[in-house]
């Protein structure tokens, strides 16, 4: 048993609450898995949807237009060529357009556009085209295309920016020349003189600007206008590009791992229930007694445990008899925080023949008094009588009824049983003389008052209870029970007088299969009449049998309080049938005794 301490100073250290949230986030297995699901989901629909896709590469050098490459002043290529424009030219429409062209598809434009991607490795003048298509060898001629697009592209502009130019030296040079003409006839007109030097002085000046413009254009048409060189042309690909279906699929599992934690996450963020034993004990501040084994598939219930469950309630009953708080009073109360009690009610008698085990003398006190019924349930011990027990008075408001019933848990010995009854006003009972004389039976040497009592939260009973019996055990469902509904259970308790001495944990399922085995012998019963058969219910600690208990007609049942009739329960002694002590077998066959009260 791993018993959890309220750390009221302190709190958890911050890895212990990083472990704690991850277990409560697994326990949301479903949205876990459905995101995983999702997640494959998407990527075997982004691997088959889309279809294989071949990608195709060739690489170009860019190259700037020279008028002597290989002169040592040429200067810095790299500066004269800017490649984030050269890598925007080559996904422009032109580029797209002339390849489209060049393919015989002119309305090929967009979709030309939409499978290029051009590159530039660092440090480098190479631009790399990929074209990605779902034919190979349509992939390689697409990139092929563009790529040569581009460098006629760019050999077209760098030819068209020359001959503007060149057009601009020729308009300036046909004037030049007429002038240069029309002053030659001047000249030959002007005899030996001022006014010939001066004719003479300036056409020496137009032809000098004539050579000039001549030698310019002869210096444009000489440049090198080569716009870059293929260095790798595009072949159809082998094998297809892209991740793949098992890669896809291993990202999808991987994103769908992350939406499911994050869903869990946003749940146990959003959940008000206290999920785990730190959440209880934060809650009631008060430590974590013991967990309840979950029980087994179509396993009978036992009102008197046995295995592991009855070595779990033995652990509790040790944990409470050396706890300082209790071992002062000996009064324990077993209660709810809301809704049904049986799952209280079955601790309450565990704990009841577990302090019988330790050789104390307990008295268990039904302070159910709106739903009695703990002494059908249980058998009474024949001739046997604690001689310790003191015949309760019988108060005035109808309970204490004045009796009390031996009850035998097998092995462990026997206990007395003081049960409920049904009244009009349960707070005046309950706080009566004689119900306080009757919880003061603990104050005797070695002996244990176990109290059980409705939930907290739906009646007042409980807190009416809890200055008389100050020690109180709650019993609950981690993952039914809400952690504000144990906040309010432990300012209850403490404002009333009482102190929270701890938690008892249990499943759900045990207390759902509970309910089944009870509502489907009530469904035959009222085939059969008088006679209705009682849900199994365990005979001691250690184990002696199965129980049947018989209804007897109306009118010859014995009264155990109040002039009501109850039915009486017969359980075979310990040792009886064929399994002996411990046996688990079906031995309902025993005949059953009348109970002697």
């Amino acid at each position: 048993m791993t018993v959890v301490q309220p750390d009221a100073q302190q709190g958890p250290d911050e890895p212990d609450l990083l472990r704690d949230q991850f277990r409560q986030l697994l326990r949301y297995r479903v949205l876990i898995v459905a995101g995983v699901v999702l997640g494959l989901l998407g990527g075997a629909w982004t691997a088959l949807a889309g279809g294989a896709a071949y990608t195709a590469t060739s690489e170009v050098t860019v190259r700037s237009a020279t008028f002597d490459p290989f002169s040592p002043g040429g200067g810095n290529p790299e500066k004269e060529v800017s490649m984030g424009s050269e890598r925007q030219t080559a996904l422009s429409n032109a580029v797209a357009a002339r390849a489209a062209k060049e393919l015989g598809d002119p309305g090929r434009v967009e979709r030309l556009q939409d499978g290029l991607q051009v590159t530039n490795p660092p440090n480098t003048l190479v631009l790399r085209f990929s074209y990605t298509d779902g034919s190979p060898r349509t992939a390689a001629t697409a990139a092929n295309a563009l790529t040569q697009a581009y460098l006629d592209n760019r050999r077209d502009q760098t030819q068209s920016v020359i001959d503007n130019m060149i057009q601009g030296y020729e308009e300036q040079l046909e004037p030049l020349k007429k002038q240069r003409d029309k002053l030659a006839e001047q000249i030959d007109g002007l005899g030996e003189g001022r006014a010939l030097d001066t004719t003479l002085s300036v056409q020496s000046g137009v032809i000098g600007r004539i050579s000039e413009l001549n030698s310019s254009i002869t210096k444009l048409k000489a440049v090198d206008t080569t716009p870059g060189f293929v260095v790798r042309t595009a072949t159809p690909p082998a094998a297809a590009s892209g991740p793949g279906l098992p890669l896809l699929l291993g990202l999808g599992g991987a994103v769908g791992i992350g939406i499911g934690l994050v869903a869990a996450w946003v749940r146990l963020v959003f959940d008000p229930t206290a999920r785990s034993q730190s959440d209880v004990v934060r809650a009631l501040r008060a430590p974590v007694l013991g967990t309840l084994p979950r029980p087994r598939r179509k396993q009978p219930r036992r009102l008197l445990a046995q295995g592991r469950v009855a070595e779990e309630y033995r652990s509790i009953a040790f944990r409470l008899a050396y706890d300082q708080g209790f071992a002062e009073r000996r009064r324990l109360l077993v209660v709810a925080p809301r809704g049904p009690i049986d799952t209280a009610a079955e601790a309450s008698v565990n704990l009841t023949a577990c302090f019988v085990e330790m050789g104390r003398d307990v008295l268990l006190v039904e302070a159910d008094l709106r739903t009695p019924g703990l002494a059908h349930k249980l058998r009474s011990a024949e001739g046997v009588r604690p001689g310790w027990a003191r015949t309760p008075a019988r108060g005035d408001n109808g309970w204490p009824t004045g009796l009390q019933i031996p009850i035998d848990a097998g092995e462990s010995g026997a206990f007395d049983l003081v049960p409920g009854s049904k009244v009009r006003n349960v707070a005046r009972a309950l706080t009566s003389g004689p119900a306080t004389r009757l919880f003061a039976e603990a104050e005797s040497p070695g002996t244990v008052v176990v109290v059980l009592a409705p939930a907290v939260l739906s009646y007042a009973d409980a807190i009416a209870l809890a200055d008389r019996v100050d020690g109180v055990l709650v019993v609950c469902d981690p993952r039914e029970v809400r952690r504000d509904d144990l906040a309010r259970v432990r300012e209850l308790v403490s404002g009333a007088g009482g102190t929270v001495l701890g938690a008892l944990l249990h499943s759900e399922d045990s207390a759902r299969r509970r309910r089944v085995p009870d509502l489907r012998l009530r469904l035959r019963g009222r085939g059969r009449g008088a006679e209705r058969s009682r849900p199994a219910a365990d005979t001691g600690g250690t184990g002696t049998g199965r129980d049947t208990a018989t209804e007897p007609p109306p009118g010859s049942g014995t009264a155990t309080g109040g002039g009501a009739d109850q039915r009486r329960v017969s359980w075979p002694t310990a040792g009886e049938g064929a399994g002996g002590p411990g046996e688990e077998g079906d031995r309902s066959g025993d005949p059953a005794r009348p109970a002697r009260r």
